[in-house]
């Protein structure tokens, strides 16, 4: 049930700015927030307890709850900021803290690990939160003045075509540096 949650989040996710650009005219931003809210608030029901997905749940129910509460369409236009910004947070944070983040998810790959893959990752690691903070201001930046149509072409595809390109970048150089290519 937990995996199929996830799944029903990421998917909502990646629809958002659509349904938020075709949705406006039916529905109301506290419909938003509860579907939105709900969809968060099951998964941190069901799913396993990590440390910093409950940080990243209650971000996102105190914004569902703000969106409910002020029940403003501007405010639906926030959400890919505030996902940028936890996801920044979860990859700057665990350059000073722990593991960095590309390194936890590739030892779940490869028991053995290098010191230079180590490194690796750690650069890796800037890169994704050096993207985060370049999308999330981007984000804002046409949250606060460009037209819902370009809101949505950038949030809904382009954002997700950098991320698809720079996770394929980062595949073709690790495969080059570890001699595969």
């Amino acid at each position: 049930m937990s995996q199929l949650i996830g799944l029903v989040l990421v998917v909502a996710g990646l629809l958002y700015p659509f349904a938020v650009y075709f949705g406006l005219e039916h529905f109301a931003p506290w419909q938003f927030a509860l579907l939105l809210g709900s969809l968060w608030l099951a998964r941190a029901l069901t799913g396993e307890r990590k440390p910093g997905r409950t940080w990243l749940t209650l971000a996102v129910l105190g914004f569902c709850a703000l969106l409910a509460l002020l029940d403003n369409p501007h405010l639906l236009r926030w959400y890919p900021v505030l996902i940028s910004l936890l996801m920044l947070t979860l990859f700057g944070s665990s350059l000073f803290y722990g593991m960095p983040l590309v390194e936890r998810l590739a030892r779940l790959s490869e028991a053995d690990f290098p010191a230079a893959a180590v490194a690796y990752t750690r650069k890796v690691t800037w890169i994704w939160s050096a993207f985060f903070l370049g999308n999330g201001l981007l984000a804002a930046a046409l949250t606060l003045w460009a037209p819902l149509a370009w809101w949505t072409i950038y949030n809904g595809l382009i954002a997700y075509g950098l991320m698809g390109l720079l996770f394929a970048g980062e595949w073709l150089v690790r495969q080059r540096v570890r001699g595969r290519l």
